[in-house]
């Protein structure tokens, strides 16, 4: 069980949820969000936006009954995580690239804040797509060397993939895939990791709802990923 420390709307139904909670959080990971008893039956799995060791964020997008119960949260009120969960980025350094689209945005401002950290000679750029209305660019741009924002069209076209030594990606799996392949025709040396928004019931692996299919047979998102290498799913 968690307190909430802020939940608050940053953009159209967009929300950005603040908990106390000591973790061991790693960029990409994510948990399993609950604020209810019996109904609705899942839990909701939401990526880690950020953390600091005492609290964890979560970016989430208002879409059914149960982000509409974490939306009507107050701060002071309880809510139940389960995680950290998952393979997260792995650390890389030199020049990379963060590419996300809509709620898959939501686990690169973590990963910006860490490789930044942990390698401040690395070049950071961070590529945000939105169909609507931009949200977070500032926090962003506090944590990369440089932000482009997309709004409308596809945040895949604004990024040279020759340029970079390791790229990271979250959003759709159509975009996801059509960056990894820019990536193949370009001949760039990047190794692409991909994160997996697959549905997901149970977030240990057990339940097998979010299997995906990869090179090397079927993968569990939650247990397996939901970070993959790029060849593995798309490849």
């Amino acid at each position: 069980m968690a307190k909430i420390l802020e939940n608050h709307l940053v953009a159209d139904d967009f929300c950005l949820m603040k908990v106390e909670a000591d973790n061991d959080a790693k960029m990409g990971q994510f948990y399993m969000l609950r604020a209810w008893d019996k109904f609705p039956v899942l839990s909701r799995p939401i990526s880690v936006f950020d953390s600091d060791g005492k609290t964890v964020s979560f970016l989430y997008k208002v879409v059914g009954q149960g982000t509409e119960i974490f939306q009507s949260l107050q701060p002071g009120a309880d809510i139940t995580i389960d995680g950290p969960h998952g393979s997260g980025f792995p650390d890389a350094q030199g020049k990379i690239a963060l590419v996300g689209g809509g709620v898959g945005i939501a686990p690169l401002y973590l990963a910006a804040k860490r490789l930044k950290q942990a390698h401040p000679d690395s070049t950071v750029d961070v590529y945000l797509g939105f169909s609507g209305q931009p949200m977070l660019v500032d926090e962003y741009e506090q944590a990369a060397d440089k932000v482009t924002v997309n709004v409308g069209g596809f945040v895949t076209d604004d990024i040279d993939p020759t340029g970079y030594d390791v790229i990271m990606t979250c959003g759709p799996e159509i975009m996801m895939r059509v960056l990894y392949k820019k990536c193949v025709d370009a001949g760039a040396r990047a190794k692409v990791y991909v994160s997996m928004e697959n549905r997901m019931a149970c977030g240990i692996g057990a339940c097998l709802v979010c299997t995906c299919k990869t090179r090397s047979g079927n993968k569990r998102a939650c247990k397996d990923g939901p970070v993959m290498e790029g060849w593995e799913v798309f490849g």
